[in-house]
């Protein structure tokens, strides 16, 4: 997630634009508040509805946990894994290093 000041957004507003083109969330503050999200917009947030939408988006993005993520979109843990799984993001966003060292660990 980006995020662009008030100040410098006309400067920035290509920026922002492609931020949003790649499906990523920004941040706009004012005096290093923030003050607004710019969330993309896509067929997805229409499909699912602004809170479900953006708890996919913001869960996918590491915005939020998996539990707040599921409590934004009013649904249980596992009504939301399989809304993810709809959405096309992944459940458990685990870096292969991390995997590999957790395996290596367990079997000694």
């Amino acid at each position: 997630m980006e995020t662009f000041s008030v100040q410098d957004l006309g400067d920035r507003i290509v920026d922002l634009t492609k931020t949003a083109a790649r499906g990523d969330l920004a941040v706009v503050s004012k005096n290093g508040e923030p003050l607004f999200l710019a969330i993309p917009f896509n067929d997805k947030l229409i499909e699912y509805g602004v809170p479900l939408g953006l708890a996919c988006l913001l869960y996918s993005q590491g915005v939020l946990s998996l539990g707040k993520a599921a409590k934004f979109a009013r649904l249980d843990k596992e009504d939301f894994i399989e809304k993810l799984g709809e959405f096309g993001a992944a459940a458990v966003n685990y870096p292969a290093e991390e995997l590999v060292a957790e395996f290596s660990a367990l079997i000694g």
